[in-house]
């Protein structure tokens, strides 16, 4: 990996979870290059960065099989990834001439498009039901571009998002931080990767080769801060098929490297050089700092992903407070 893209820089932590807010509807307000300085200027930004780091640190050094608290709310968001599962099985590809982009995947999202407020109010409590049109529209957003058929980072923090607003909203505790990760985002890419499959989606703004992967980010950032430390794998260790094979159940760095040599062919340094490049990082908690500094500068601070996030009141445009 270019070393001029591995330096440090992260923000402060957001408090969580914040006082409430006045709820309303999210809209985007990155709409030319210059406004990307009111982004990493904002609320949103140092709640969203924050929200990555606090779980970031919480999975270090744990197996996805380790024993957590499985709440109430956690195990709705679970019901919830598992209807747009069904929803997929209901909805299967059509005919058409081109391979990729099965239009069937605009049918299945007109169905999340329908119910999303309706699903978020199976985990929203009663007593917090204004919020549910707000944090809808990140969940609506987290799924792909039901126009191009793609999907990308950008569709990934809006997941991320949706379950940051859940944080500050009080749904999620501090104390679900491994099942957020380990529970729900694992559900998550379980349902974006049979998306991705069942309708043959295009990588948003893909950067090709040199791009760390076509659809995800964060299962590297989160899973590789669970191997820090560990006592025999390495970094150069998920090069071998055989290493990547028997631990793939318990970090998701490895379950993402095994869909990677699935979905494409021929040699790895060729279809994935930036992960090939990271094989050669000594140890794992210097790939997860080098993944969060890469993850700022080549998803968080690029226009074309970030002309797409919204903003309401919980993730707010308004510059952080001091």
């Amino acid at each position: 990996m270019a070393e001029s893209k591995w330096y440090l820089n992260s923000p402060k932590e957001a408090p969580w979870p914040a006082p409430r807010p006045s709820f309303m509807i999210p809209k985007k307000e990155i709409n030319m290059v210059p406004d990307m300085a009111k982004w990493k200027c904002s609320q949103a930004y140092a709640d969203y960065m924050g929200f990555i780091l606090k779980l970031n640190e919480s999975v270090k050094g744990k197996k996805l099989t380790c024993s957590y608290k499985v709440s109430e709310p956690i195990e709705k968001l679970v019901d919830l990834l598992d209807t747009l599962d069904r929803w997929i099985d209901e909805t299967p590809p059509v005919e058409q001439p081109s391979r990729f982009g099965n239009k069937a995947f605009r049918t299945w999202y007109t169905k999340l498009d329908q119910g999303a407020e309706n699903l978020v109010a199976t985990v929203v409590p009663r007593g917090l039901s204004e919020a549910v049109s707000e944090v809808a529209v990140y969940l609506k957003e987290s799924v792909g571009n039901p126009t191009r058929i793609d999907y990308g980072t950008g569709h990934e923090a809006a997941f991320v998002a949706f379950l940051c607003c859940l944080c500050k909203i009080g749904v999620l505790r501090v104390d679900d931080q491994l099942a957020i990760v380990f529970k729900v985002f694992s559900r998550y890419l379980e349902v974006m990767r049979k998306l991705q499959k069942t309708y043959r989606m295009e990588p948003a703004g893909s950067r090709g080769v040199w791009g760390l992967d076509d659809f995800q980010f964060l299962p590297f950032i989160w899973g590789s801060s669970q191997l820090i430390d560990h006592p025999n794998l390495e970094p150069q260790h998920f090069l071998d098929e055989k290493v990547v094979n028997e631990n793939h159940k318990e970090f998701m760095f490895l379950e993402c490297i095994l869909f990677v040599t699935e979905m494409k062919t021929g040699p790895f340094a060729e279809h994935s050089n930036q992960l090939w490049n990271i094989s050669a990082v000594p140890t794992w908690a210097k790939v997860n700092q080098g993944l969060v500094r890469m993850y700022k500068a080549e998803c968080l601070e690029k226009f074309p992903v970030i002309q797409h996030f919204k903003f309401g009141s919980l993730l707010s445009i308004q510059p952080v407070a001091s």
